[in-house]
Order: structure tokens, then C-alpha cells, then sequence
């Protein structure tokens, strides 16, 4: 796969976000799709397309490497509003790992909602407010709370293979790993972060609640608190 990327002349013109808007886990899985014949370019949110003629729109990070998405975001937002740290995802998890709670949390008994289900919803009021609608695949679920724990990814899959609506929900927490930080982490501290596949590029404000130090150096976190912008 990786040489394949690197031949492919759509992986170069992407602006490698691995936004998952476009249904693919990543750039480099869509510009194969692309290659392949297989989906358009036009999926692709963040290009503009003038008849025959793609550019990368001017706000696209050209980020070559995940590790300095940061530094080339230049720690601001699509909308040049200061962060300071990316929330990347945990290796074997297909998405960002997010708590919710339906507004209706009987849904989560009555739909019969199990792990491995694919899911769609929609953030909504104080807790978050992300006109995006939300995709994913259920990490597990507790029917006598409503809570459920899931990995947000693109529409792909709920696209080609159908899906369970939760309806709007409240985003109660976020999981994953900090890599990348322009400020020191500490435990019991609000912060601005990005979400690593975040569609909108939008910051989102929440409190470290939970905090582990792993040997390579990156944190292992907990947030909770959420809200946008």
C-alpha cells in the first residue's frame, strides 16, 4: 500500500487531512478508490472542482506526515482560532472514540444496539452542536444507562451497508492519544483541541480527566466537558 500511495499521482494533489468525509479512512485509501475507478475525486470536500481542473482549496493543510499536522495547521482552526493539542485515535480503532448519550436513551434497548453495529447521529445543544451528522461503529453499548461508546468514521459504510439512526445525542466524552501538543498536559486542565479526523477542522474545548503516560512519550486521555468553537 505504501508504494502504491506513493506512485499515485490523486495522493499527491489530496490535501492529506484523513478527514474521512469522503467514507475512506484515509487519503491514502481514497486516492487508490480514486485510481481504482472505484469512487470520484469530487467526494473529496476540501477540493475545488472547476470543470476539468482540481485544486486544493486555501485552506487545506498540505500535511505530509500526521505527526506535524500541528505545526502545519499552525496550531489554528479552519477558522484561525487557536489550539493546543491534536487528539489522534488509538491504533487498532477504525475512529475517534466518543461517549454518547441519546436524548432518548431508551433507544439504546429498544434499537437493540450491540457492538459492531453501524450507527449514524447528531450531536446536538450545549454538549457539542456539530452541524455534521455523525457516523461510526459501536465499541459497546449499556442498555440500562443508554450510554454507548463508538468510533466515529466517514459515511461510507452506513452508506453501502446500512445503518441503526440513534437520533441527536449529547457528546459526553472523547478517548484517544496526544502526540502532538504545544502545551503541557496535565490532568484536571480545559483545553482546545482538534479532533485528528475532524471533518469541519473545527476546535473543541474539554477537560483532561483522565491521563496516562505511555513509554513512547504521547498521552493516553480522557475528556470530557466538550463543546465547539
Amino acid at each position: 500500500m505504501e508504494t502504491i500511495v506513493k506512485e499515485s499521482k490523486t495522493f499527491e494533489r489530496l490535501p492529506q487531512l484523513d478527514c474521512g468525509v469522503c467514507g475512506y479512512k484515509t487519503c491514502g485509501e481514497f486516492a487508490t478508490a480514486v485510481d481504482n475507478s472505484e469512487t470520484s475525486l469530487k467526494m473529496c470536500i476540501h477540493m475545488n472542482h472547476n470543470g476539468s481542473e482540481t485544486k486544493s482549496v486555501s485552506n487545506c493543510i498540505d500535511c505530509k506526515s500526521a505527526s506535524q499536522m500541528g505545526e502545519k495547521m499552525g496550531w489554528k482552526d479552519q477558522l484561525k482560532r487557536d489550539f493546543d493539542f491534536i487528539l489522534d485515535c488509538f491504533d487498532n480503532e477504525p475512529g475517534p472514540r466518543e461517549t454518547i448519550l441519546p436524548y432518548n436513551p431508551q433507544l439504546v434497548k429498544e434499537l437493540g444496539v450491540k457492538k459492531g453495529d453501524v450507527m449514524i447521529g447528531r450531536p446536538m445543544g450545549m454538549s457539542c452542536g456539530c452541524p455534521i451528522t455523525h457516523c461510526g461503529v459501536v465499541a459497546d453499548s449499556d442498555p440500562r444507562n443508554g450510554v454507548i461508546n463508538w468510533c466515529v468514521t466517514g459515511p461510507l459504510r452506513p452508506r453501502s451497508e446500512g445503518f441503526i439512526d440513534i437520533g441527536y445525542y449529547v457528546a459526553q466524552g472523547y478517548e484517544g492519544i496526544i502526540k502532538e501538543s504545544k502545551e503541557k498536559i496535565e490532568l484536571g486542565r480545559r483545553y482546545w483541541f482538534m479532533p485528528r479526523r475532524c471533518m469541519l477542522q473545527w476546535r473543541h474545548s474539554g477537560l483532561v480527566n483522565a491521563i496516562t503516560r505511555l513509554p513512547d512519550g504521547s498521552y493516553k486521555v480522557r475528556i470530557e466537558g466538550l463543546f465547539i468553537g
